[in-house]
């Protein structure tokens, strides 16, 4: 059965295209930077927003029709959500696809159950993908939507929830391990409290380590090689999240022994939400070694929680690659953690979508390979930092410096010159001139 009837297969067509089945700048095969655009692309269709979201909110009901010719709620239905997939992905040249467990099956009301059905599931993903290059880029377990997580999973005041939010970990590892996911992510979406009043934050965060402990123990014991992520996020179900941001992520792994497995999966909303650029939480990432995977989407500067969009802001996408290029590229990949617009309900709005961010971060890595080859960013951050490079600087970067010998230095200045301009102006119509020549 043709899901997307009268849908090409998506190829390259140039930017004077004006096919709205094509794109206009993401050319697989292109050499950008010494390798394919692919390979520093390497996309993903996120099961949950492309093949579950009907659009529903807070305010409405449903506008998309996601069943697929099945009944939702049944096997038949995530089987048909497979084939929807797979056509889907084949049809966008999309090599990945992410997963949470309940995405691919119907939860029932006993675990078991549940966990045979995805094995079911995950059999017939594995068939699907015989004979094709899509692979699994990386799975989690859902622990925040079910009302048994109401006070998390690994922050949970319940014993018992957190025994069956750790059998849905193992069951995630198994199956990532089933379909060869190259990274397994941990997204804290009710890890936080809403009060201190009832909360013993210390044990929260000692309990949540605990966990991935244990996580990271049984997924190499399986045969898990890949890297486990830490998506952060500083709101929204919970009112404080303990994954606020890329820093506050980092120094958790390192306080709690966990730095030698995790790295982060940096969404561009969640960073907006916390207050940061996209590429602020990227440089905080690469320079920490921690640059690991990437929800590519966008939020709304006008709205104040996680809206999910396709991304099509070049200027954000320029800056985005230019610092994961500069960081030495991702271990994971760019995962579409974004839904159409509630009034975008056609199957032919899902392509579109697709097309768009797909477009929207190929520019986004063209206009980097324009700065780094001209290099005035780069020359001049150089510059700006040059009297390090000599005299008391260099004694100071050496760290043989003592603080009496440099104020015996300043006391000699008596004055010191205002440093260096910084340029700021000078730098972003640079990067005008890329993005506009």
């Amino acid at each position: 059965m043709e899901f997307f009837k009268g849908i090409p297969e998506i190829r390259y067509e140039g930017s004077a295209s004006k096919n709205p089945f094509a794109f206009k700048f993401y050319d697989a095969e292109k050499i950008v930077l010494g390798k394919p655009m692919r390979e520093h692309l390497p996309f993903a269709m996120a099961w949950w927003h492309n093949l579950c979201a009907n659009g529903v909110d807070m305010f409405g009901s449903g506008t998309a029709d996601k069943s697929f010719g099945a009944r939702p709620g049944t096997m038949e239905h995530a089987k048909a959500k497979v084939d929807a997939g797979f056509e889907f992905m084949q049809k966008l040249g999309i090599r990945y696809f992410c997963f949470h467990d309940v995405d691919l099956v119907p939860e029932a009301d006993d675990i078991k159950e549940t966990n045979r059905r995805l094995d079911e599931i995950s059999d017939y993903i594995l068939e699907k993908m015989q004979g094709t290059d899509i692979k699994c880029l990386w799975g989690t377990a859902n622990m925040f939507g079910n009302p048994r997580y109401m006070n998390g999973a690994g922050s949970t005041n319940s014993a018992d929830v957190y025994c069956f939010a750790a059998a849905q970990i193992k069951k995630a590892l198994d199956l990532t391990v089933k379909l060869g996911g190259r990274g397994y992510v941990f997204w804290g979406g009710r890890e936080g409290y809403e009060t201190l009043l009832n909360t013993d934050v210390k044990f929260e965060l000692d309990n949540i380590a605990r966990l991935m402990h244990m996580a990271v123990d049984y997924g190499r014991s399986v045969g898990f090689t890949g890297d486990f992520y830490i998506e952060p996020k500083p709101k929204e179900p919970m009112k404080h999240q303990y994954d606020f941001d890329a820093a506050t992520a980092i120094g958790f792994l390192r306080q709690y022994g966990l730095d030698k497995d995790f790295k982060l999966n940096i969404e561009a909303n969640h960073a907006t939400l916390a207050g940061h650029t996209f590429e602020h939480e990227l440089r905080i990432c690469a320079i920490n070694g921690m640059l690991g995977s990437v929800d590519a989407n966008q939020g709304d500067f006008l709205l104040g929680w996680d809206t999910d969009e396709f991304p099509w802001d070049v200027y954000t996408a320029t800056k985005a690659m230019y610092e994961i290029v500069k960081g030495g590229g991702l271990t994971g990949g760019f995962n579409f953690d974004a839904k159409n617009r509630r009034p975008s309900y056609t199957l032919e709005d899902m392509v579109y979508g697709y097309i768009l961010g797909m477009d929207t971060f190929a520019l986004g890595l063209l206009n980097a390979e324009k700065l780094i080859e001209e290099g005035v960013i780069e020359e001049f951050v150089k510059h700006k930092y040059a009297s390090f490079e000599s005299g008391i600087g260099k004694k100071i970067v050496s760290g043989k410096a003592t603080l009496k010998e440099l104020s015996e230095h300043a006391e000699k200045l008596g004055k010191p010159a205002l440093p260096g301009s910084g340029r700021q102006e000078y730098l972003e119509q640079a990067l005008n001139g890329v993005l506009f020549r």
